[in-house]
């Protein structure tokens, strides 16, 4: 009893260590931006719905500080809530992730949803002086919205 109990462990293992990389990397794949636009929020305003909200996105470059360029985001809702956060990730590169508090503007002009600001700056690389970035948003520090657009921009080092 004991030998087969051992046979069946290692057969375990050696099974474990054969698929269970091959089976951790296709769910991985198979999660990643599944249906998800690319947006460059730098070039245009990005639109998109999300569970029956409209909602619009728009970055622009606000100056230029000792850290490098300052970003203003505005992000339009349908949706009321009450609270939100931008989660700024590395795109091109891991740079790490940094919440990106944003504050109520108000209603917007044709009083059918929120704006939402925040002025930040974008970490910048020491190898590379173009960074891909991605905007996530969340509302608050739990709950991450599944967004159909990837919202992107190029930080360019100090310019």
């Amino acid at each position: 009893m004991r030998a087969l109990v051992a046979v069946l462990a290692i057969a375990g293992v050696v099974t474990l260590g054969i698929f269970g990389p091959r089976w951790l990397m296709s769910e991985d794949a198979g999660e990643a931006d599944q249906g998800t636009v690319d947006c460059n929020l730098l070039n245009k305003t990005c639109h998109w719905a999300q569970e029956g909200q409209s909602w619009q996105a728009r970055l622009q470059k606000s100056g230029v500080q000792a850290q490098g360029t300052e970003y203003h985001l505005t992000v339009k809702t349908d949706r009321n809530q009450p609270r939100m956060l931008a989660v700024l990730r590395g795109e091109s590169m891991y740079l790490g992730e940094y919440p990106v508090p944003m504050t109520k503007a108000g209603m917007s002009p044709d009083g059918k949803g929120q704006i939402w600001e925040a002025r930040f700056t974008a970490p910048f690389c020491t190898t590379d002086p173009n960074m891909t970035w991605r905007i996530d948003l969340q509302a608050g520090m739990d709950h991450a919205f599944a967004m159909p657009v990837k919202l992107t921009f190029v930080a360019k080092d100090r310019v």
